[in-house]
């Protein structure tokens, strides 16, 4: 009998020989035995390849059917999610099937703002830094890329193989291999080297993070000096004797006082630099760049909003506001000191593998569980793909709206106050005097619902448009999530083959507790992140739906104060 396996999660195939997988698919397997964890198949596509073992389940003796109602995703349909096809949606009052630009929130890709003037020619950029982004379909579904896809519990795993040489087989010698799969998260953003103890380095007072262990678990330590932001006044400014055009917006930090003016460029390196620098923090994402319309006062207005949520989320952030980089940028007013300051946080050593020698626990903070860990992990997943649902929903559903009040509510009440004024204007036909207050009358009520129409057009801006803001910056968080899990499910792993190399007797005491000294680290900090995640969440979402309700509220006080004064000409009619 054919051995075969069912697939847990969705993996997507990222190198020559990897096979791509499907949640509930059922596979072929070529062999039970897995290679550094990972198991060669055939899925149901017949596509052959290697897959991770922690992927799958092996079926045995049983029907290879879908997955039993009592599974955590028996509600979903056995293929997974698709992307729903989503209505029309609204953006700065122009309508087209495209989603709204405030939810394409990605990596930026040169496409304005010309990068060779006042930088350096080594200057890079986000998009030279992270994985061309797609389109992001909501849903996590979207997850089974390389950027979106939760990782799974144990998805690192590294079983030592039955080749393993004599050498490591001898009793303290043995060592946790390296992963298969170089291209993983665990592996770029330096985390395996970490936890493997083969980075080392001197690390700064100014460079220390610290991780402290709070009432709800751990958590970044606050910044002592909390500060804020504002950015306005966007201005269209010239070089080159007018042949270049582009748009300066004014910073005013709070704990300064000073005002500095910046490029949209300028917000796009330093979001580069905390990509590399930062590795297990979610970097809130910054507006998506435009080839066309730059220059359009509602592109100009809703990418300064987008660059203002930005920029709130930046300075609340315990780590964040801290960073040299974040501090010059919002600091810095001398051009030359600027390109100093620039090619100083180019230079920084304290990322990738260095990064995490800067993390730290409070002496005293008790060692992380394994299973602890991988319960909140697993916690945050099922959330977080929850809330990637409600925030598809509610954005199309919002968009949609927004659409329906500025042209079909306009339409109607514009028709219904039309139709009025006809009447009236039949009725001013009559010159008998005691008819020309009804006619006065009816007249100021046609003007009146072609008011409250228009009134209706312009209504979004006021609270519809802020939630689709907030909608996009959230959007842009739950797609980072992915890969800042999948370090720590890396690191994960690496603790259970030491733990399984000291049971044999193949690895010494000390180091299987420094490996998992290190994965208590960045546990520690992952924890961490996904707890501010939860703060500022509930902060923000509390203030927009206050802010919602209030222009509702006003809103509609106001077409009340409308109809009012409408009925007011009848009584004196």
């Amino acid at each position: 009998m054919a051995l075969r396996a069912r697939a847990l999660y969705d993996f997507r195939a990222e190198n020559p020989g990897e096979v791509s997988l499907r949640e509930a698919e059922v596979l072929s397997l070529c062999s039970e035995q897995d290679i550094e964890g990972w198991l060669e198949g055939v899925n149901s596509r017949g596509e052959r390849g290697l897959f991770p073992a922690s992927y799958v389940e092996i079926v045995r003796g049983e029907a290879a059917g879908p997955p039993p109602p009592h599974s955590r995703y028996a509600n979903l349909p056995p293929g997974g999610y698709e992307p729903a096809v989503a209505p029309p949606s609204y953006q700065s009052f122009s309508y087209s099937g495209a989603r709204p630009a405030a939810l394409q929130y990605q990596h930026s890709q040169p496409s304005d703002d010309d990068w060779d003037d006042e930088w350096d020619d080594s200057s890079s950029t986000a998009a030279d830094e992270a994985p061309a982004p797609g389109y992001y379909g909501g849903g996590f579904h979207d997850y089974d890329s390389s950027r979106y896809r939760l990782s799974t519990p144990g998805s690192y795993s590294t079983t030592t193989s039955s080749t393993t040489t004599s050498s490591q087989a001898a009793k303290g010698t043995a060592t946790v291999g390296r992963n298969l799969n170089r291209f993983s998260a665990f592996v770029k953003s330096g985390g395996e080297a970490f936890v493997l103890g083969e980075v080392a380095g001197f690390v700064r007072d100014g460079d220390k993070l610290c991780v402290v262990h709070g009432p709800h678990g751990p958590e970044w330590q606050e910044n002592p000096y909390p500060f804020g932001c504002t950015i306005d006044e966007p201005t269209k400014q010239t070089k080159f004797k007018g042949m270049k055009s582009y748009i300066s917006y004014r910073l005013l930090p709070s704990h300064t006082g000073l005002q500095v003016h910046r490029r949209y460029k300028h917000f796009d390196w330093l979001y580069a630099r905390l990509l590399e620098k930062f590795p297990v923090i979610s970097i809130p994402r910054i507006p998506e760049k435009q080839a066309t319309g730059r220059f359009e006062e509602d592109f100009i207005s809703k990418r300064r909003k987008g660059l203002v949520w930005w920029m709130d989320h930046m300075c609340s952030h315990p780590v964040l506001s801290r960073c040299d980089a974040f501090h010059h940028f919002l600091t810095c007013s001398d051009e030359k000191a600027w390109k100093q300051g620039k090619r100083k946080c180019e230079k920084d050593e304290m990322v990738g593998a260095n990064f995490f020698l800067t993390l730290s626990t409070m002496p005293g903070a008790p060692v992380l569980e394994l299973q602890e860990v991988e319960a909140k992990l697993d916690a945050f997943k099922s959330f977080a793909k929850r809330m990637d649902e409600g925030v598809l929903l509610l954005n199309q559903t919002v968009g949609e709206f927004a659409r329906k009040q500025a042209s079909g509510f306009k339409k109607e009440y514009q028709k219904v106050g039309m139709a009025f004024k006809g009447l009236g204007q039949a009725f001013e036909i009559d010159q008998q005097p005691f008819s020309g207050g009804l006619n006065l009358a009816m007249s100021f009520t046609a003007d009146a619902y072609d008011a409250i129409g228009e009134m209706f057009a312009e209504q979004p801006r006021q609270d519809l448009d802020p939630i689709m803001d907030l909608l996009a910056v959230y959007q842009g968080h739950l797609a980072n999530f992915p890969d800042i899990i999948h370090v720590q499910r890396g690191a994960l792993a690496k603790v259970r083959e030491s733990k399984k190399h000291l049971e044999e007797g193949k690895m010494e005491p000390q180091k299987a507790n420094e490996i998992q000294e290190r994965c208590n680290v960045i546990s520690y900090a992952t924890l961490a992140e996904i707890q501010h995640f939860h703060k500022i969440r509930v902060r923000d979402f509390k203030s927009q739906m206050q802010h919602y309700l209030q222009q509702q509220i006003t809103f509609f006080q106001k077409v009340t104060l409308k109809l009012e004064e409408a009925l007011q000409k009848y009584d004196t009619a």
